[in-house]
């Protein structure tokens, strides 16, 4: 290589020196250029006259004599300290910091071979940070008359909250959303008449479809299929009528769904007395998507006006809906005539005919909002990576003080607890605990779903569960919990160790205990209106809500104005702070549990159980559809191929605890590998073979959709009874995917590939 010096070239001398990366030896390249290249002509021949030449070039050749010299002695430096060092390196043990003195004790890190804090400490600790005077001042601090979605005061709530977090010394951050949401008419009304008197309530369901109809109002009970059944039992036609149904049972939108099938052409809701003891006149607010999120970009996260494909959610209705007041529904029941109702749905009451005419009227705009998710989080000390997500609600229609301002309360304790035990008391987690504050959930769980739709493929990989706190507390003297069932050892050790208001007796003691199992006397399913649900059902994280209930009723002011501090403290009897309290203790028993131990404390089996039950379901049902209706199905159709992957399920199931069981707690990386694994089996539930689209919640367990096994169980009754709707090839396509997804699912079980093979031999 040559540098120019006044357009003459000259020669230089260029070292390259490689250590080797075990340090063993010092190699050193020295290349030198000589004027050698000089002698040597342009067609390569030597200089025909190197006697004159070699004179010319004397003084030249002194210089790079010297020049040689001292390229050897810097070769022979380096070389010396590499030596130096080489030696040095065998003699001395590595250090992370050179500068800190020898004789310093170095900091204590965890390996993973043991907690540094033990778990009893870890529970007492906690115990200690939680009490009911620290809730007081929380639950004024976040309580708001008015925190819509999108509003200046949800706006406010979410920087309080994210300010306390950041007192708290977490990591914070927020995601800011545009969310398509249906609201009533700013300039106008929803309205209906009915035998000519007009009213206008002022409550509304998002997302109905809107227009105007003219039918005859048919009384449903709540809208259940069931209801539907004993109506269609009668000879009764569903179509083009205006149902009048309860509240209650299941959720607004399921009670619309169920309508829309039946051909119906529009759903009036009211709170019957009977049910709900809140006045003649209190309006009811709420939802009809048959889904959650943003039902204008499903499957897609709502960031930042960004272009969506121009779909739908599948689950918007077609039809118009609308809440009426107690007053309005019980003065058109009074009225109606036709047959009486059915026996079993008590009282006198008629089911309308056709001249009970009604025109309905359903004016609600489509509005775009602005809405944040705002986070923080508590980082673990060996799979930082690996997050429990604790979540809770934020905006309400009202006051709605049961339904989020309660949750957010302890969300903040939760985080303000846990954080000081380990800023100042030494709790250091294994894995991260994210805490989410939710915008929009009152429009369906839109805020979490958007989140879970903007980073599904990092949070189902992550995520190993999500605990719900939305309306945590609604009662005192009742208790319910709806989970995965792979949480549900988690959920009985708290239910044990977590005291009620009567410091001596345990949650389990007090709701668990019976002639029946705890399960029956507190598990409940997940439902669709659950914020955790699609954390379960749509991104396959395990996943936990609870509630405190009046009793075998439920808290009758959600989705009202009448969601205040002074009711909830009247049906708790001034017991709020306590019984947020307890529940606190309930969050951080199980979240604690799954971030301290060495492996996720999971119930790997209980899912054997609820396939096999819908297995033999199948089985039972398919072999009627070939006794009664023979010419539907294929011959060659069989239960063979799934009772196999049942069989090969519960093998890698039952493996999988024992490796738990024999697992080296010392091993990180082993116990890695077998949470990772145990993280998967939720995940693998969701059927691959459906859109995200048309059906989200793709659990074939939990989900919602023809996919599901318990919609396979549907589909042969509805062959067996010669439904017309029934299609036998939509069937054994449906059976045939469920079957691979439960095989697919053990294969994910059992780790590597040769594990599975070694299994089934």
């Amino acid at each position: 290589m040559l540098l120019q010096f006044n357009g003459e070239p000259h020669s230089y001398t260029f070292f390259n020196l490689t250590q080797n990366m075990e340090g063993d030896k010092g190699q050193v390249e020295m290349k030198l250029s000589s004027d050698m290249d000089e002698e040597v002509g342009g067609n390569g021949s030597h200089n025909s006259n190197p006697k004159p030449y070699v004179a010319q070039k004397l003084g030249r050749t002194s210089k790079n004599l010297c020049l040689m010299a001292a390229a050897t002695l810097l070769f022979f430096i380096i070389g010396y300290s590499i030596g130096f060092l080489v030696h040095r390196k065998k003699d001395v043990a590595p250090t992370c910091a050179p500068s800190v003195s020898a004789f310093q004790e170095p900091p204590v890190h965890e390996t993973g071979a043991a907690p540094l804090m033990d778990w009893d400490d870890v529970k007492k600790l906690f115990a200690d940070k939680i009490s009911p005077s620290k809730f007081e001042s929380v639950l004024s601090e976040f309580t708001s008359a008015d925190h819509r979605a999108g509003s200046p005061g949800d706006k406010a709530l979410a920087i309080k909250v994210i300010t306390k977090f950041k007192t708290y010394g977490m990591d914070t951050w927020s995601d800011e959303l545009f969310v398509k949401v249906q609201d009533p008419p700013a300039s106008g009304y929803n309205k209906f008449v009915f035998k000519g008197t007009e009213q206008r309530p002022t409550g509304f369901l998002s997302y109905s479809a809107t227009g105007k109809v003219n039918g005859t109002v048919l009384y449903a009970y709540y809208g259940q299929e069931s209801d539907f059944i004993l109506l269609r039992d009668k000879n009764i036609n569903l179509t083009g009528r205006v149902l009048l149904v309860r509240a209650g049972k299941i959720s607004f939108a399921e009670k619309v769904a169920n309508a829309a099938k039946m051909n119906a052409a529009a759903v009036l809701i009211y709170p019957d007395p009977t049910d709900y003891p809140i006045g003649d006149t209190t309006e009811l607010f709420g939802h009809v998507h048959m889904g959650s999120g943003d039902p204008y970009t499903p499957g897609f996260p709502s960031f930042n006006h960004t272009q969506y494909p121009p779909v739908k959610s599948s689950g918007l209705p077609k039809i118009l809906a609308q809440t009426i007041t107690a007053a309005m529904g019980t003065s058109i029941l009074r009225q109606l005539g036709g047959q009486n109702v059915p026996q079993t749905w008590g009282g006198i009451n008629r089911l309308g005919d056709e001249s009970d005419l009604i025109t309905l009227e359903v004016n609600n705009v489509l509005v775009e909002k602005e809405i944040h998710n705002v986070f923080g989080v508590i980082k673990g000390f060996v799979d930082a990576d690996r997050y429990v997500v604790i979540g809770a609600q934020r905006d309400a229609w009202g006051p709605g003080f049961a339904s989020s301002t309660v949750g957010t309360s302890i969300l903040v304790e939760l985080a303000r607890s846990i954080s000081d035990m380990v800023k100042n008391d030494g709790f250091k987690p294994r894995r991260s605990i994210v805490f989410a504050s939710w915008s929009a959930g009152e429009y369906g769980s839109v805020g979490a779903t958007e989140w879970l739709e903007g980073y599904l493929t990092s949070l189902n990989m992550k995520a190993f569960s999500y605990i719900n706190l939305d309306g945590v507390v609604g009662g005192r003297n009742g208790f319910k919990v709806a989970a995965s069932p792979l949480m549900h050892s988690l959920i009985e050790g708290a239910l044990k160790k977590v005291s009620t208001l009567n410091k001596a007796v345990s949650l389990f003691t007090q709701f668990g205990s019976g002639r029946d199992s705890w399960e029956s006397n507190v598990y409940e399913d997940l439902k669709m209106d659950n914020a955790a649900y699609p954390f379960l059902a749509f991104s396959g994280i395990p996943s936990v809500s609870f509630r405190f209930t009046p009793g075998n009723s439920e808290y009758p002011f959600f989705g009202t104005m009448l969601d205040t501090p002074d009711r909830l403290k009247s049906l708790t009897s001034g017991d709020v702070t306590r019984l947020a309290e307890i529940a606190s203790q309930f969050t951080g028993h199980i979240a604690l549990r799954l971030v301290h131990h060495h492996v996720l404390g999971m119930n790997l089996t209980r899912y054997n159980d609820m396939i096999r039950t819908h297995v033999f379901r199948i089985n039972k049902r398919l072999k009627d559809v070939r006794r009664m209706q023979p010419q539907l199905l294929p011959k060659d159709l069989t239960m063979q191929w799934f009772i196999s992957a049942m069989g090969t399920y519960g093998r890698a199931a039952h493996q999988l605890a024992e490796d738990v069981t024999n697992s080296n707690l010392d091993d990180i990386e082993m116990c890695r590998i077998i949470n990772d694994r145990i993280m998967a089996v939720e995940r693998n539930f969701l059927s691959p073979y459906v859109s995200p689209r048309e059906s989200p919640f793709r659990h074939i367990l939990l989900g919602s959709g023809p996919h599901t096994l318990k919609a396979l169980s549907s589909h042969l009754d509805a062959l067996k009874a010669d439904d017309p709707v029934a299609d036998a090839d939509l069937f054994c396509n449906q059976f045939a995917l469920a079957t691979w997804t439960v095989q697919s699912c053990a294969n994910s079980l059992a780790g590597d590939i040769w594990s599975l093979a070694l299994m089934e031999t």
